[in-house]
């Protein structure tokens, strides 16, 4: 009973936290992890805590973020590999927040090494999400913000389009926001009009799901692509943007 009250509580934590209720999102991920705590249900509680761990970077609390995420690493060896790669890969998210480079590329190693291991049949049924294409996606999140500064782009590009073509329909937010990503950091670091194509082919998509989180990375890619705004095709990137951003 604990167990199933602690996973409807990370259910409606996530939901918070996607409708940016950001207060409500922590009160429920810390009820949900004394459920799972109290059940000793390690699964659910690494699961709980990677969800505060990403929720925690993304309000621009990184170090808080790392706090969880090394929290939820304590005995991993109770976990599967599929769970220990999804783990390494938001502690890289922490840490390439942070600007600890080296770090992070060593955690987004960890998490490959992981995946390499995954064996789906041994995984709890909410980890059925974290396919080849989450994986690629979550470690060319992580790799984007040590790749916009120039530390090794290409990797970070690979990734990200291959999460791109991996997803299914299923996911279409997902093959939506790495889209995005993908078109940010070749605006940053690549042919502007080149990401201007892809960046259109992700508003197709992001147009037809409702997410604040596209949303702010649509004015992300917007505001990186403002220095290439005299190439005709950035130009009218941007003002789609706008238009997309401003109904949503």
């Amino acid at each position: 009973m604990r167990s199933a009250i602690g996973y409807l509580a990370h259910t409606c934590g996530f939901m918070a936290f996607d409708a940016y209720a950001h207060d409500d999102a922590t009160h429920a991920f810390q009820f949900g992890l004394a459920c799972a705590e109290e059940a000793g249900d390690w699964h659910l509680r690494a699961k709980i805590l990677s969800s505060m761990a990403r929720h925690a970077i993304w309000i621009g609390k990184p170090d808080e973020g790392l706090t969880w995420i090394e929290h939820a690493l304590v005995r991993a060896d109770r976990l599967t590999a599929t769970e220990r790669a999804m783990l390494h890969t938001a502690h890289a998210r922490a840490l390439a927040k942070m600007r600890r480079t080296h770090d992070a590329l060593a955690a987004v190693g960890r998490a490959d090494d992981e995946f390499a291991h995954a064996t789906p049949a041994n995984d709890p049924p909410w980890m059925a999400y974290y396919d080849h294409a989450q994986h690629v996606g979550d470690t060319g999140h992580a790799l984007f913000d040590v790749a916009v500064h120039g530390h090794r782009p290409l990797d970070a590009t690979a990734r990200l389009s291959d999460a791109v073509t991996g997803h299914t329909d299923a996911y279409a937010r997902s093959r939506a926001i790495s889209q995005i990503k993908l078109a940010t950091l070749t605006m940053a670091t690549g042919d502007p009009a080149e990401a201007a194509v892809i960046g259109q082919a992700a508003l197709d998509i992001a147009g037809t799901v409702r997410s604040r989180r596209a949303a702010d990375d649509l004015r992300e890619l917007s505001r990186y692509a403002h220095r290439h705004s005299r190439t005709p095709e950035v130009a009218a990137l941007r003002q789609r943007i706008h238009t997309v951003v401003a109904a949503s």
